[in-house]
């Protein structure tokens, strides 16, 4: 890989490897202990969530829920094994940077792939995937399991409607481990209290944004470090809402539009009802630092029925339709300016919303 800083995991200071520790000596044990109980209570949690099945005749949501919460609870151990394992063979394998690197995808897209076809298997899930550039018709795929999205060379901004948890395995299995693609990851700092993607995650160059930071340029920088010496084996993924839709978070951000005076940001948001307007910050910065590369627009609609672990419980994504466009836009059809950057943005957003309303409604 290139030897630029936005290549590899920038060198954390000594307090925030204090604090990395400290996070792990709680969250590795915490895990390893919960999935030792899940697996000594088994013979007691499987037939009593069976038979609360039958009473409530939601389509075995209680088993399949557990099931699948033993089996995340295994593919955390199972990631925290290959990660020490990686390191402790290290110094006798003399691996460099590149192949370092590459081992962590690996075990990344592993991670996330196994989780989504376990899903897709426990909860009954059926995919329709479609595909098009810009200027193109939609491709469609037939429904099946998840496949490998034919997205073609990069590099690429990968930029992902977010709307559950379930969306952020999408990526893992559609785009990073069919083609080897090697995915940057913007995610959210609270994400570090799961110890794989802590492990892992700071292994590469991933950074774990700090929603609440008073150094909001800091924050917008480390992303543009991601950005920078893209090869056509990478990609960054970014979330540009910066959290996940919901309406209660939709209504605090028209209340907050309303008593800022921004009227045109405010009109712009009220015309949206199923995506938060994008944040343009971490978005805008990627674009100026990778300027060859296009950039690819996930809408996706379906794992809304997973964006709590009460609409779970409630059998609410059981047997659910999850509906995926990719579009690629060629970088010559993007706009130079940031502020073109941003109206662009805006309007992809818009057409995400129309994108969303159009498939409910079939």
């Amino acid at each position: 890989m290139p030897g630029d800083v936005g290549a590899r995991p920038a060198r954390r200071a000594p307090a925030e490897r204090r604090a990395a520790l400290s996070r792990r000596l709680l969250t590795i044990p915490g895990y390893g202990l919960a999935a030792l109980a899940a697996a000594a209570t088994a013979p007691l949690w499987l037939p009593l969530a069976a038979l609360v099945d039958l009473a409530r005749r939601r389509g075995a949501i209680m088993l399949r829920s557990g099931c699948f919460v033993a089996f995340y609870l295994v593919c955390e151990l199972t990631g925290l094994l290959i990660a020490a394992g990686l390191w402790l063979a290290r110094p006798f394998a003399r691996w460099d940077a590149e192949r370092w690197s590459a081992l962590h995808y690996r075990v990344q897209d592993a991670w996330g792939t196994s989780l989504l076809r376990a899903a897709t298997w426990m909860f009954d899930l059926r995919f329709e995937i479609e595909e098009l550039s810009e200027g193109e018709e939609p491709i469609p795929r037939p429904p099946s399991a998840p496949g490998a999205a034919r997205l073609g060379q990069g590099p690429y901004l990968l930029m992902l409607r977010h709307a559950s948890t379930g969306d952020t395995l999408l990526a893992s299995a559609l785009v990073g481990r069919p083609h080897g693609v090697r995915l940057r990851y913007v995610l959210k700092r609270e994400l570090l209290w799961d110890p794989c993607l802590d492990v892992v995650g700071n292994r590469l160059p991933h950074v774990f944004v700090d929603r609440a930071s008073d150094d909001s340029q800091r924050e917008i920088a480390r992303v543009q470090a991601l950005g920078r010496d893209l090869s056509s084996c990478d990609g960054v993924l970014i979330y540009p809402e910066g959290t996940r839709f919901s309406h209660a978070k939709r209504a605090r951000v028209l209340e907050r539009l309303a008593r800022g005076g921004d009227a045109k940001q405010l009109e712009y948001a009220r015309s949206l009802h199923s995506v938060l307007p994008p944040r343009p910050g971490g978005a805008l910065a990627l674009l100026e630092a990778a300027p060859q590369a296009d950039v690819v627009v996930c809408a996706h609609t379906g794992f809304e029925s997973a964006a709590s672990l009460a609409q779970v419980w409630r059998g609410e994504l059981l047997h659910a339709t999850i509906r995926v466009r990719f579009q690629r836009i060629p970088r010559c059809l993007i706009p130079r300016t940031r502020a073109a950057q941003a109206e662009w943005l805006r309007e992809r957003w818009q057409e995400i919303d129309a994108w969303v309303a159009s498939q409910r409604a079939r």
